[in-house]
């Protein structure tokens, strides 16, 4: 009989996510007639562009004809994608790039679970609290984590607290770890770095030989001109810095799940055997040939559509529907007297529990206002006494939504 991975016995299944289906239930059989609002999903509800659309159409029809049928593609992607990234992304933000540097992948959430397979389980990894639990989890399952204390931290981990009184932006740690996850736009919070902020981490992973895993996931929302779109913005970052991106949440791909990772060649690791600097670009080449294809032709010709003019339009008309839906549930918080962060560069706002419970703050939108939101526990021990809720939500029923907040009592 085979022999398990017994770290994934040591991830727990969503507990939070069993409870709400359990309290939507409930509440769907006795009141069928009262419409709940959904503001706790982190899934867009928007269509595909139309420009992503018509590449899909037209590459469809090439893929049924012998002169045009495309087979397995790339590992690291079609070079018509990945030129269009490095120009659209990059380069035309001043950013020093070049086409070898970009894996294209079927989007962050494997990318950034998967980075691990090149990195020594003997490393020691520090991780922002509270987080999207993918950044964790990927670590327990991969021996880094250590083991599960009482308060529900890992022993292995450090953790970047994030706290209201530093507008949820961690200190630089105390206790050096070898890896760090950042996560910018930031989900749950909302919150967004500074160039100067941003520069701060990046002289400390120079500095003390760190590597930073930057998820730039969300940088298509921001707004602040002061907020960098990539971590390559700032000088030197290509030296200790691999980037995520994704297509999902700013063009609708949640369901084609498409996006890249960037590696910059400067970027090296260390051999424990024989203390060689390695190239990580070269170690993630051979990962993703073992491991991976990249996505369908079909679906890196609709993503390259979202660089054309029009489609940089459109994907800018889906982001302004999200922020516009962010921009009305912070104006009802405002007049509910609720305290929160975000909603500005990112679609997300945490929203902070004046009972100091994520549950009771839950359950007062719930039961009072029919609104779904996201239990802070969800993203980690700091996440206690904060629900999220998201942007990503038809607008009628966000107007809905704001207008019942209107009779939030505390």
């Amino acid at each position: 009989m085979a022999l398990i991975n017994s770290q994934f016995l040591k991830v727990s299944q969503d507990a939070v996510e069993q409870e709400i289906a359990k309290r939507v239930n409930v509440f769907s059989v006795l009141n069928p007639k009262v419409e709940l609002i959904r503001l706790d999903s982190g899934d867009v509800t928007l269509p595909l562009t139309p420009s992503a659309i018509e590449a899909m159409l037209s590459s469809v029809h090439e893929m049924g004809r012998d002169t045009t049928f495309r087979g397995r593609g790339p590992v690291r992607g079609y070079p018509f994608l990945i030129d269009a990234i490095v120009k659209g992304d990059f380069r035309s933000r001043g950013i020093k790039m070049q086409p070898e540097e970009v894996f294209v992948s079927e989007g962050t959430k494997q990318d950034v679970a998967s980075i691990g397979d090149i990195l020594c389980k003997d490393n020691r990894i520090g991780v922002l609290d509270p987080i999207f639990q993918t950044y964790i989890e990927s670590n327990v399952v991969g021996y880094r984590a250590g083991i599960l204390e009482k308060d529900k931290h890992w022993s292995n981990i450090v953790y970047l607290t994030a706290t209201p009184d530093k507008g949820f932006t961690p200190d630089l740690p105390t206790e050096r770890p070898d890896v760090i996850f950042l996560s910018y736009p930031n989900d749950p919070t909302g919150v967004a770095l500074s160039k100067a902020e941003l520069t701060r981490w990046v002289e400390y992973a120079i500095e003390n030989k760190v590597l930073v895993l930057f998820d730039a996931t969300y940088e298509a929302f921001i707004a602040d001109p002061d907020v960098p779109h990539s971590i390559y913005e700032i000088k030197n970052a290509r030296k200790v810095a691999i980037e995520f991106r994704s297509f999902s949440k700013s063009a609708g791909f949640t369901g084609l799940h498409c996006g890249y990772t960037v590696i910059p060649r400067e970027v090296k690791g260390y051999s424990l055997y024989s203390g060689r600097s390695i190239f990580l670009n070269d170690l993630w080449q051979r990962r993703q040939t073992i491991k991976n294809n990249a996505p369908s032709y079909i679906i890196q010709r609709a993503a390259e559509a979202l660089y054309t003019e029009q489609g940089k339009k459109e994907v800018r008309q889906s982001v302004d529907y999200y922020m516009t839906n962010a921009a009305m549930l912070r104006s009802a918080l405002d007049a509910a007297e609720l305290k929160y962060s975000g909603g500005v560069n990112a679609p997300y706002i945490w929203v902070q529990s004046p009972w100091g419970s994520s549950w009771e703050l839950f359950e007062r939108l719930f039961s009072r206002c029919r609104i779904l939101s996201s239990p802070g526990e969800r993203f980690g021990p700091s996440g206690e006494g904060y629900v999220r809720l998201s942007a990503f939500a038809n607008q009628n029923q966000v107007m809905l939504a704001c207008s019942r907040l209107a009779d939030f009592r505390m």
